[in-house]
């Protein structure tokens, strides 16, 4: 069976990336680092808007804007888990053993990701909401505000959350938001 995915030039996509094996490879605030390195890299070459995204322990969800007229997401996410995985396997080969299959990339991150193009701005909202709460529905925090590798500062400072938002209040998850 061949897998298809959207391909719309210039849209928004949500995405979920995982850790091979689900390894908490992001529990390691260096790892972060290497990650955010890997984006600006491949943002330099491969434009693109990153609109909110969450890096938990084993797993990535971000939003995605598109240049217009490009559609390449595949590439895009290739080349930042081809990037990071270098990195951060010449980083464990000195401290630490990650397990090694066939593709060096497979050792970091699952072969696939999932990815969901962004219907409206409903749809949009209710992403950008799954994202930043998605450490305290993992238990990582009490209040999204506490979590550090989140966008959602940055959306407090822009005036859209509060920043006590999601912290007395648990936050519904949208029907058909955010599968993992």
């Amino acid at each position: 069976m061949e897998y298809r995915r959207a391909k719309t030039p210039g849209a928004t996509y949500f995405f979920t990336v995982v850790t091979y094996q689900r390894q908490r490879i992001f529990h390691e605030a260096e790892n972060v680092q290497l990650l955010r390195q890997a984006f600006h890299h491949v943002k330099q070459r491969h434009p693109f808007t990153i609109d909110a995204i969450v890096i938990l322990p084993d797993h990535i969800h971000c939003l995605w804007t598109l240049p217009e007229g490009v559609a390449d997401f595949s590439t895009r996410w290739r080349l930042i888990k081809d990037h990071f995985s270098r990195r951060c396997s010449n980083r464990y080969k000195e401290h630490h053993t990650l397990s090694r299959i066939k593709k060096e990339e497979q050792a970091v991150w699952q072969r696939r990701f999932w990815e969901h193009q962004i219907r409206d701005e409903t749809d949009f909202a209710n992403h950008v909401d799954y994202i930043h709460y998605n450490p305290v529905r993992h238990g990582l925090v009490i209040s999204p505000q506490s979590w550090p590798y989140s966008s959602f500062s940055r959306y407090v400072e822009a005036g859209k959350y509060l920043s006590d938002w999601g912290t007395e209040v648990k936050i519904a998850e949208p029907l058909g938001v955010g599968l993992e």
